[in-house]
């Protein structure tokens, strides 16, 4: 029963990818700036390292394994040119999945549940100097 469930992800990856790649613009849009990806890189470390658990797709996930599936859309988005900055990154990739399109959710030590895109925001907020957007 276990194997079942692992392959169905693995299909389910697999589908969702390839609808991405149909849907996918032309790459003429503009790139991701130097300052944006390092945010994002940050982003990532945080994530990856971070306790919470990430809801994908009906099934809880760790940081690490978050970190990866993120990471994944990222290099998919950045060379397709669909974002340009870590809030697009955050909107386009972290929020929702591309293949169900059912909300993530995060879940902390010793909090409620909450939309996916509110950690990774609040997160943005402590990594940007204070005069920045």
């Amino acid at each position: 029963m276990a194997t079942r469930t692992v392959v169905e992800g693995i299909v389910c990856r697999l589908i969702g990818l390839v609808l991405l790649l149909l849907a996918a613009a032309p790459a003429d849009a503009a790139e991701l700036s130097s300052s944006a990806q390092t945010e994002i890189d940050a982003l990532l470390n945080r994530l990856g390292a971070s306790k919470c658990q990430f809801y994908r797709n009906g099934s809880w996930h760790s940081g690490s394994e978050a970190r990866d599936h993120l990471q994944m859309k990222l290099d998919y988005l950045v060379e397709k040119g669909l974002i340009t900055d870590s809030e697009e990154f955050i909107e386009k990739a972290g929020t929702e999945s591309s293949l169900s399109g059912q909300p993530y959710k995060v879940r902390c030590p010793n909090q409620e549940d909450q939309p996916s895109a509110v950690w990774p925001r609040s997160e943005l907020r402590k990594i940007r100097p204070k005069d920045s957007k």
